[in-house]
């Protein structure tokens, strides 16, 4: 049997084209989108407005399929983890974090990582391919439903998940096209209508992406930074070998010039003796003059076999206050959900490593 077209993988442009090719009217494209994204509907059955003999031809060329639940964890905080199943043995994992004025879903765009940053996880899995938009956007489709979302059958379209942020597994920017095509999905006043303020792309700080980035998007930014200098950044991010310091600031900075209400989110976790002294924080001033940024200190949330430890709360605050007193905009992330390992830094899903890294460095140990 030839392989069914999966319409989660479609823009609404995408799926205008679709629809013309079928010779069909393009007003049948915001049709299919809304009953895929705003009322999660999952067979061609149920999409009432369209002729039966359309329903029947989609069902014969078409498909809306979505990654599979293998694990739906719940913490004793309310943050939420699915595990799902994708190909080959392959999986990732999504976590929603609930808080008392909006609902903040956590996605994955890659299975596992290639950037290697020596603190994550995720990073330590190794690295397998991007994730497709079907398998992207299905994570927000997923986790609706596991949410109890359902508007057909209450009559309300209330919205459980208000914010997306892509900091699962994966960099985003090193899936740049699907990436890209998620975010018109989740803006889409026909599919899940987000404003661009509450999608942020977290990175490590992939430059030339971010040049794309600008041209193309103005959603959110958030940049995993956890040094301020490049000696050691080089050792928790090892991308910043390619793309050092400077280089990643001037870049983010470019990517909101011309509006002066936004900022950067700074990304930092706080490892013990590692980067969290009060000199540290004294260079991150100095590194982050003239970026227009806020700061989420994430205290560091352990992983078997770590060689980091978290810093003490005493550390956190001294670091905080050097922040504050220099007049940057400074948080302490509340950790969420560490309990059942979904925490920042904590995402490992199933990955069938194309990189060989769990191997190798067993071999140099």
């Amino acid at each position: 049997m030839p392989t069914k077209t999966n319409l989660l993988s479609f823009t609404r442009a995408d799926m205008e084209v679709f629809f013309a090719k079928m010779g069909e009217k393009p007003f049948r494209a915001k049709q299919v989108i809304q009953w895929l994204h705003q009322y999660g509907v999952d067979h061609f059955d149920g999409m009432t407005n369209l002729s039966k003999a359309l329903r029947s031809r989609l069902d014969e060329i078409a498909e809306i399929r979505t990654p599979e639940v293998l694990i739906d964890q719940s913490s004793a905080d309310g943050t939420r983890k699915w595990l799902l199943k994708l190909d080959n043995g392959n999986s990732v994992e999504t976590v929603f974090i609930p808080e008392k004025n909006r609902g903040t879903l956590c996605i994955s765009s890659q299975v596992g990582c290639a950037l290697e940053c020596s603190f994550c996880s995720t990073g330590q899995q190794g690295f397998n391919r991007n994730l497709s938009v079907a398998e992207i956007i299905g994570q927000v489709w997923v986790a609706n439903k596991g949410l109890g979302w359902d508007p057909l059958a209450n009559g309300k379209n209330e919205r459980i998940i208000s914010n997306v942020v892509f900091m699962g597994m994966g960099e985003p920017l090193l899936n740049f096209d699907n990436t890209i095509k998620t975010i018109e999905l989740l803006v889409d006043d026909f599919a899940y209508g987000l404003s661009k303020r509450r999608v942020t792309v977290s990175t490590s700080g992939v430059v030339p992406a971010l040049a794309r980035l600008k041209e193309v998007s103005d959603v959110a930014l958030a940049l995993s930074l956890h040094a301020p200098t490049d000696a050691l950044r080089d050792v928790l991010v090892p991308l910043n070998k390619k793309y050092p310091l400077r280089e990643v600031l001037d870049a983010c900075t470019n990517y909101i010039s011309g509006d002066t209400r936004r900022k950067i989110t700074i990304e930092y976790v706080m490892l013990d003796g590692v980067n969290d002294s009060v000199a540290h924080a004294r260079e991150l001033v100095k590194v982050l003059k003239g970026v227009p940024s806020k700061i989420n200190l994430i205290p560091f949330n352990p992983f078997p076999n770590t060689q980091y430890r978290r810093s003490s709360d005493a550390a956190i605050v001294r670091f905080r206050e050097v922040l504050i007193k220099n007049g940057l905009i400074t948080l302490t992330r509340r950790t969420r959900g560490d309990d059942i390992d979904a925490a920042c830094g904590q995402l490992v899903g199933q990955v069938l490593d194309k990189t060989q890294r769990k191997q190798n460095k067993q071999a140099t140990a």
